[in-house]
């Protein structure tokens, strides 16, 4: 059994930063691979980042490389995006994974999916 909890979403305005949690438990094996989506309402599930737990290596997507960072904290098991220079258009539901694979980076990869967490972001 694999359970991710998002933690961290709220109201910020535009250019100001958030850092996201995921605490993650269940067998590691499947959890090689750990990343971050978003969902805006009426728009697909769109990919931020991906971390291989074990080795530390990232992708990002174009939209938010180099304002957005992924990092794990292995004792905590737990999973972080840290937000930076935030914009409207990052208003949306951010949600983390886990897959099996390394590396993944379409929702189709991931197995298991946190309950998500809402970021608003105020211009």
């Amino acid at each position: 059994q694999v359970q991710l909890v998002e933690s961290g979403g709220g109201l910020v305005q535009a250019g100001g930063s958030l850092r996201l949690s995921c605490a993650r438990s269940g067998r590691s094996s499947v959890m090689t691979a750990m990343g971050w989506f978003r969902q805006a309402p009426g728009k697909e599930r769109e990919f931020l980042a991906t971390i291989w737990w074990s080795g530390g290596g990232t992708y990002y997507a174009d939209s938010v490389r180099g304002r957005f960072t992924i990092s794990r904290d292995n004792a905590k098991n737990t999973l972080y995006l840290q937000m930076n220079s935030l914009k409207s258009e990052d208003t949306a539901v951010y949600y983390c994974a886990a897959g099996s694979r390394w590396p993944i980076m379409t929702v189709a990869e991931f197995n298991y999916w946190g309950q998500g967490t809402q970021v608003a972001v105020s211009s």
